[in-house]
């Protein structure tokens, strides 16, 4: 009985040790079970996390380098920033800004030149770039080229004070409301020339049966004979040479706009108030005035000398350009002009009495109201010769006269002595002209020159002679398709520009 029941315990402790440790392997197993699922979760989620933020960083630095290789010419002439898609070739479009970015996206996925990196990370994310597109772009030309007056304001920043846009608007306002700008002068007087020749030669009867031939001289005649010389002849010194310069249009912007040949953009800008309106203009015109050549401060090796009188007067040739410019100042000088004289009753005075004395002499007293007319406008003409001498040389005049700032005599003018000028003198310069004349031509027209004379000039420089503004791009929306080994597809979409 002693060793049956001595069996017996040992049987029981045998027993019950096999049944302890099968309880804490099988314990051990679904712990170890349920720690590695939960590592393994973990380096999953660490891995996708990782993709996704690598994805992210290639992204924004593919991005950043594309817009790194911005235009330098076009950044060292006009301080604007834009990604020339062309690559200094002849094929401007946007697969080479993708070829591009594809091949920033596929050096930062790469880790070829990190030391061991197959070991170190290759096999961890194992990422492959699969897809690229520019969803979107926006270019320069866009809306008539509205992205690039917006970023030629950008580039004056808060340099330009508002006291001079408030200048501007009064010049221009004066001028409207006067209709300086009108030119009926000119026809006025023209009219006025025939009337007063259709007496010319007319039979009068001096005494009974006695008839003699009318013989009318024009008070006025030799400054018509200087008129005939051509606005350039009177208001330039012989020894100042005008550029000959002209601007071959074919394939340039405009041209290729009226063509229907112009790349655009899928970015939609945002809408600006009529205050932001009038302030982009001026901060645009200022900026032409600073980047664009005009006449007396030429821009060396441009396509025209007078760049801003082309944007103006939009003519190819700068003879034309700048004689179209002195016309136009000199009109409203003349208009200008005989506000004044109309509005002075001493020069009124001196006028009635050269008529009066015309009349009696030829005994024609109803030709008086032509005559006066005639040398109101004959005077106002020479006084606007010398107005527009002397603002391009360098002067100034006031838009409105008054008996101090008035210079021709009655007698020096008729008599055509057209040489005198000054450079001193307060009121408005020939920039200053320039300014009102731009305030007053439509905002597209000069915004698409002033594209013209931007692609012109860069096609004057070493390998750009295909440059095309209509493949500058300002902003571009990119979509990008990454994969891992393990059948995992990454996707983001990302916008990046210049502002």
């Amino acid at each position: 009985m002693y060793f049956k029941r001595m069996y017996r315990k040992v049987y029981d402790k045998k027993i019950r040790k096999l049944f302890c440790e099968g309880y804490l392997t099988v314990w051990i197993a679904l712990c170890l079970t349920v720690i590695l699922s939960l590592c393994l979760t973990l380096i999953d989620g660490a891995r996708r996390n990782a993709a996704r933020m690598e994805i992210e960083c290639i992204a924004n630095i593919g991005l950043q380098s594309i817009l790194a290789e911005y235009h330098r010419e076009l950044m060292k002439q006009y301080n604007l920033f834009a990604i020339d898609a062309s690559y200094g070739t002849s094929i401007c479009n946007r697969f080479n800004t993708e070829a591009r970015l594809r091949y920033y996206l596929e050096q930062n996925l790469s880790y070829d030149d990190i030391f061991l990196s197959e070991y170190l990370y290759g096999n961890f994310l194992s990422l492959a770039l699969k897809q690229v597109e520019l969803k979107k772009i926006s270019i320069l030309t866009d809306n008539q080229g509205e992205l690039f007056r917006k970023r030629a304001a950008e580039a004056m920043g808060a340099d330009i004070g508002l006291d001079l846009l408030w200048e501007i608007q009064k010049w221009v306002q004066v001028i409207e409301v006067n209709g300086l700008e009108d030119g009926t002068e000119e026809d006025e007087k023209r009219q006025l020339d025939k009337e007063i020749e259709s007496f010319d030669g007319m039979e009068i009867e001096i005494e009974e049966d006695q008839w003699e031939t009318l013989v009318i001289d024009n008070p006025t005649d030799k400054l018509e004979e200087k008129k005939r010389e051509g606005i350039l002849k009177l208001v330039l010194s012989e020894e100042e040479e005008v550029s000959q310069k002209i601007l071959n249009m074919e394939n340039l912007l405009e041209f290729r706009m009226e063509q229907g040949h112009l790349n655009h953009g899928n970015i939609k800008q945002e809408a600006l108030s009529e205050v932001s309106k009038v302030m982009e203009r001026f901060l645009f015109q200022e900026y032409l005035l600073q980047y664009m050549g005009r006449y007396t401060k030429e821009k060396e090796n441009s396509a025209l000398q007078y760049q801003m009188e082309y944007l103006i007067s939009g003519n190819d040739s700068d003879m034309d350009n700048l004689r179209s410019i002195a016309n136009r100042i000199c009109v409203v000088r003349e208009a200008a002009n005989v506000l004044y004289l109309m509005s002075s009753g001493e020069k009124m005075s001196e006028v009635r009495l050269a008529a009066e004395l015309v009349c009696t002499i030829i005994t024609l007293p109803e030709l008086t109201p032509l005559l006066e007319a005639a040398i109101v406008l004959g005077w106002a003409y020479a006084e606007s010769i010398y107005d527009v001498k002397s603002i391009m040389a360098g002067g100034k005049i006031p838009l409105l006269k008054d008996d101090d700032s008035w210079h021709y005599g009655l007698a020096a003018a008729l008599e055509g002595e057209l040489q005198e000028v000054t450079q001193e003198g307060e009121g408005l310069s020939y920039e200053d002209y320039l300014r009102v004349l731009m305030m007053m031509t439509d905002i597209d027209t000069i915004t698409v020159r002033a594209m013209n004379m931007v692609e012109a000039d860069i096609r004057n420089t070493a390998g750009n002679t295909a440059f095309r503004l209509d493949g500058c791009y300002d902003r571009v929306e990119a979509y990008i398709r990454v994969e891992s080994a393990q059948g995992i597809a990454y996707e983001i979409t990302r916008q990046m520009g210049y502002n």
